[in-house]
This record gives structure tokens, sequence and C-alpha cells, in this order.
């Protein structure tokens, strides 16, 4: 191509200016006309055809041999050219694409970005970008800002603006955005703004976001008070969960039947009615109406703003009536059709992690909490209390107290950043505990008082108050507070004809309190037990039989415990992952030690023979490993466990609890360990078992027990 260069935006051949027709066929080219097809109204032609000047223009090198111009050339002169003739040059191909009836999509990109005011361009762009906006809010919130540059009315496309913005998790943004938006109206103007409806919805999923769900009520009051048209299911259900349930009802009576037929609104119909009906005397039947909904949602594979999912509601409302693998098999196929898009995926991923961790799968639970950050975004103050709380209660269940403070610490702060609704009812009911761990249960007790005030006001639905009830007495027992405990275990004692669950959890309550005073029933222990796991509580049924063994007289009774401690507790292995189902590793059976006492109640295959051969494959591992490491004695799979324990300072009485052994046992674990390293002191032991267990995180041999 002949060299060739600009100055003050026209082209020049060895430093002579190009002639006006030849620059304006050029100009006309880098606006994106076409010669032959699209023919510029040329004004300085004087008669010479288009067709002729523009291949002048290529045999002088100034355009391709496909007669566009170069990136550079067109940047050069579409900046310095004047402006009046590119502007009229740029509407007179917008004219001519409208006259062939071509599509403007690309071309209006383009003209947009050049700075063309136009409203043909401006429409196309804001269709566009409104078609994108439950499938690709990045992508539509760029049109749509293209589009009021291009000249749309920027009052009515702000809240689909706001609604992209959103998406893409930029909350700040989608705030500044309806906050001019709304200022445009007057206190009672509410629909009569353009898109009102639509700019309800945003603002309140945003105030939902944010973890103030009392905000998003009243976006929907307001909406309300301004015409009957601001009534929807959506409204209803950020009502309810602020504890007017009067206020919710009524607005499902009034917009059920101006409800759409499409997808998103009758899942988000679903959603509410599914929510009013988890606050009746029988909520068993609200699970399956909010898994319509999730299913719903699923189908349309596409995001909508909603101050909450039908997922996260299901999985909610499963979690608490103890159908955790429910919940998880809901979680888990909202995460596979994309549900709530990539903002809300932390939330369903950690709902995932409450599951697993109710069915003791503390591995996959981390696994959901390692999806939920691998996506780098930044987590709504809801969203981190959901996180804080879970923490808690994986530190919990696994008896590591420094976790726990720590855990603990991070919650406490959270829970500075919303208010109490009825969503965080489930977060509650672990707080409540831990918090009486730690001996904090003041620093709760606002919030608490918030919870119990709110459900007051919904008629204390069993579904939501039960599980609450049984934490705070669990708390009571801890902190040993008798006068804390009878109203709320007078509240489970009067509620098992409306729900059965607090009959379970009203006779397991009255187990721990005999456990705890050291006079009890083995029968009526182990039933207990046995009862819990059956509501789907295994883990707190374990937990009680497990306590109750460490302070059983009679050995007897403490190997029955055990026994029933081990068939409660599934094995701790991940068995799905976060995204769906796949093939479950083979849990790993516990191998009794020497000095453990074998139960005929055991699990299958913990037979006499069965221990021997895996005591002595464990064993003859043991010793290979040992000859590797040079740092001792190697540590059998249990005595490991026991090391971990006695490092964290775990009484024998603590560790038996956690593992389900005998205080006994764990005696005869220590003093062999003792002598196995030769320490002459508990501190020396304590520093041999940890250089041991250092040592063993460094072995990756594949034989390592």
């Amino acid at each position: 191509m002949t060299a060739y260069h600009v100055e003050a935006g026209v082209p020049s051949l060895h430093g002579r200016p190009l002639d006006a027709a030849t620059y304006e066929v050029v100009l006309a080219l880098c606006i994106g006309f076409s010669i032959p097809g699209l023919v510029p109204p040329l004004l300085f032609n004087e008669g010479v055809p288009a067709e002729r000047l523009a291949a002048e223009a290529r045999a002088a090198g100034l355009v391709g041999p496909d007669g566009r111009p170069s990136p550079e050339l067109r940047a050069a002169m579409l900046q310095d050219a004047d402006a009046f003739q590119v502007r009229r040059l740029q509407r007179a191909l917008v004219d001519l694409y409208c006259a062939e009836s071509l599509p403007l999509g690309a071309l209006a990109r383009r003209l947009a970005a050049d700075g063309l005011v136009d409203d043909r361009v401006a429409d196309v762009l804001a269709e566009e970008g409104t078609s994108l906006l439950g499938t690709d809010p990045a992508a539509a919130l760029d049109l749509l800002e293209r589009a009021v540059a291009a000249g749309a009315d920027a009052l009515a496309t702000a809240p689909r603006r706001a609604e992209a913005a959103l998406g893409v998790g930029d909350l700040d943004a989608a705030s500044r955005i309806l906050d001019t938006y709304f200022g445009h109206g007057s206190a009672d103007a509410g629909p009569a703004l353009p898109d009102a409806a639509r700019a309800v919805r945003v603002a309140s999923a945003l105030w939902a976001h944010r973890g103030m769900m009392s905000r998003a009520a009243d976006v929907h009051r307001w909406a309300v008070g301004a015409g009957p048209a601001g009534a929807e299911s959506l409204g209803a259900l950020t009502l309810l969960s602020t504890g007017d349930a009067t206020a919710a009802r009524a607005m499902i009576a009034g917009g059920a039947a101006a409800a759409s037929p499409s997808l998103v609104d009758v899942a988000h119909l679903l959603l509410a009615e599914g929510a009013l009906h988890s606050l009746g005397p029988d909520p068993a039947g609200a699970v399956p109406v909010l898994i319509r909904a999730s299913d719903t949602l699923n189908a349309t594979g596409r995001v909508s703003p909603a101050p909450e999912l039908p997922a996260c509601l299901a999985a909610t409302v499963a979690l608490l009536a103890g159908n955790h693998e429910t919940a998880l098999t809901v979680i888990q196929a909202a995460l596979a059709s994309g549900q709530g898009g990539p903002v809300l995926r932390p939330r369903l991923c950690f709902l995932g992690g409450w599951a697993a961790m109710f069915m003791d799968q503390p591995a996959l639970a981390q696994d959901f909490c390692a999806e939920a950050r691998s996506r780098n975004t930044q987590l709504t103050p809801r969203e981190s209390l959901l996180l804080q709380a879970l923490e808690v209660g994986l530190a919990r269940r696994a008896g590591d107290t420094a976790a726990l403070v720590h855990a603990w610490g991070r919650a406490r702060e959270a829970l500075l950043h919303v208010s109490v609704d009825l969503f965080t009812v489930l977060p509650l009911t672990e707080l409540v505990i831990a918090a009486a761990r730690v001996r904090d249960a003041d620093g709760l007790r606002p919030h608490l008082d918030e919870a119990w005030a709110l459900l007051a006001n919904l008629g204390n639905p069993p579904l939501w108050t039960v599980p609450l009830h049984w934490a705070a007495a669990q708390a009571a027992l801890l902190l040993e507070r008798p006068g804390d405990l009878a109203p709320h275990a007078a509240a489970l004692v009067h509620e098992p004809s409306a729900y059965p669950l607090a009959a379970t959890f009203a006779v397991a309550g009255k187990a721990w309190v005999s456990v705890l005073a050291g006079r009890f029933d083995t029968d009526a222990v182990e039933a207990a037990a046995q009862g819990l796991a059956a509501a789907g509580f295994a883990w707190e049924g374990a937990r009680l039989a497990g306590h109750a063994s460490a302070r059983a007289d009679d050995r007897r009774d403490m190997t029955r415990l055990l026994a029933c401690a081990r068939d409660l507790r599934p094995a701790r292995e991940r068995i799905l992952h976060p995204g769906g189902a796949t093939p479950a590793p083979a849990p790993a059976v516990r191998e009794p030690s020497d000095a453990e006492p074998m139960s005929p109640h055991g699990p299958p295959g913990s037979g006499a023979a069965t221990h021997r051969a895996g005591a002595h494959g464990a064993t003859a591992r043991s010793r290979a490993a040992a000859a590797r490491r040079p740092g001792g004695p190697a540590l059998s799979g249990r005595e490991r466990e026991i090391a971990q324990l006695v490092l964290q300072g775990r009484t024998y009485r603590e560790i038996s609890e956690e593992i389900f052994i005998s205080p006994r046992t764990v005696e005869h674990h220590v003093a062999r360990m003792r002598r196995r390293v030769g320490a002459s002191s508990r501190s020396d032991l304590l520093a041999r078992l940890r250089a041991s267990l250092e040592a063993t995180a460094g072995d990756t041999s594949p034989g390592h027990p």
C-alpha cells in the first residue's frame, strides 16, 4: 500500500493533500459506507461517480482491496474531521440502513461509540440491552449505557440499567441509578414513573442483598400506596419476612389474579405461596411448593431481581424441618441451572454447605465454601452472615475451640451489618449455641430479641420457632441456666401436636437435662438420640449418646451408648460435589484400637477377624512409615486423631465424647503414646506429639493410613 499520512484530518500522498471529493469518499468509507452497495450522498464529487472515486482511493493505497480503510486511518480521520460532516454522513448511513431494512445492531454500537446521538440508534441499543438482562447483564449494562449516550431517555432506562448493574454485582452503581430515578418522582408518584414495577423489584432486591429486608418491604409498601398496580407476589414475600403476614396475605390475594403466565412470574407467585404456607401449623406442604417454584425458575434459564431465590427458601425450610438431603438436592439443581446468576451463586453454595454440615459432611461443606470463594465476587452483608455462621457451626462440630472463637468474632461483626428477618433464623440457630459456648450470650441478645418479636408477630409459626427454641434450650444447658431453659422447654412440649419435630426436640432436651444431672436412663437417652437421627439430626443424636456414655457408671451402658453414637454418626466423607451428584467414595472404616472394647452393635465388617486383619495391615503400614520417617515411631490413625485433640487441650472425657470411645480407652491410648515416643513428662509428650504430627503431614506415601 502506498505511504500516506494525515494532517489536520486530511489524508495526503507524498505531502500533497487529497482533493475534497476523494477526501469525502474516504471519510464516508471510514464511517461505514461501502461502495458499491451503500453509496454515500456526496457533496463534492461534481458529478464524478462514487465508484470511480473509491477506485482512485484504492489505487492510491488509502483503502484496502476490500474497500475498507485501515483502523489507523479511520481513527485519525474521525478524530480530526469536521464534526458537522461526520454527523451528516452518520445519519445518512442510518437512513440508508432503515430504508433498506438492514439490522442496525453492530452499526448502532459503532456509531454510539463514535458519539452519534440519534433516536433510532438509541432505540436499537436499548432494545438489545433489554433482551440481554436475564442472560448477560454485563453486556446489557454496556448496551443500555451506550443507548443513553446515543440519546435514550435516562429516566426511562434507569430501572433496566439498575437491574443490569445488580446482575453484575455492582450494588452501589445500581443504588445510585435508582436514587436519581426515584428523585424525579413526587412522594406519591409511584408507578407513574416509567417502568416503575421493574424499579420496585430491583430496589427491593438491592435492600435484601444488603441485609435490610425491612427496607425492601418499605419499597413495596410505597408502591402499593401509590396505586394498586404496585402490588405483586415478591412484595408479599418481603412483607412476610419482616413479620407482616397480614399485609402479605392481602397482597397475594390482590395480585395473584393479575400475575402473567410467564415462568418467572409463576415462580415468584409459588415462592410467595410457599413462604406463607411455611407459617402454618403443618408446614410440611411448604417444601413441595417451594421446590416447584425453584424448578420453574430453573426452567427459564434467566436471572431476575428478587429478594430471595426459590431454591434458597426451599433449602432453608427443608433444613429447619430436618430434610437435609432434600435441601442439598434443591441447591445442586439450582447451581446446575445457574439460578440467580453469578451474584447469588455464593448464597446457594453457602446453603449447600449448611446442608452438608447438618449431614455431618464437613469436607463437602468446605467444598461448597471454596466454590463460592472461587467466583471472586464480593459477598453481600447477608451472604457474609450466612458464611460466618456456617464456619461457626463447622468449628463447633469439629470441637476446634480456637477456630470457634475466631469464627464467632467474625459472625458477631457480620450481624452488625444486617437487620433481623425471617431468613436470619437459620444462622441464629447456630449462633445462639456458639454464643453460649464462648460465654458471649449477651452479645447476641439484641438480635435474638428481635427474632423472637418478629416470630411473635407472625404467630410463632412452628417451622421457624421450634428450631430456635431448641437452639436456645441447648444454650441454656451449656450455660447451666435453668431459668433460661424453662420457657424454651415449655414451648417445645406444647408444640408436638402441631409440629412433630417439636416432640423430638422436647424428648431430647429432657434427656440432655438428665445426662448433665448425672441421673439418666440409658433406654431413654438412646431413644432420644435415635429420635433426633430419625428427624434428620444424626450429629446431635450421636453427640447426646456420646456425652451420656462418658457419664455412664455401668460399663455395659457405656458400651451400649458408644455403639449408639457410632451407628448414628455417618462416615465423614464427601458424598456429592457442590454442582451435582457424583459417585461417592467408599467410606473409610474406622478400625478400633486394641484397647477399645468391641461392640456387638458396631458397623458391618467390624467382627474380630476383620479387626485383626485391619489392625495387622495398619501395623505393617505404620512400621513401614516409621522406617522412612526420621522423626521417631509412627502413630496409628486413631493415635493421630487423639494426639490432635490432646494438643488442643481437650480432656479425656471431651475426647471420648468427640470420637465415641470411653475415657478409659483414651487414657490407654495416651499412655501407650507416651511409652512409644519415650516422653518423660506431659510437656515433653506434647512436644513429641506435635513433632510426630508435623512429620506425618509431610508423608505423602499412598500407603499411609
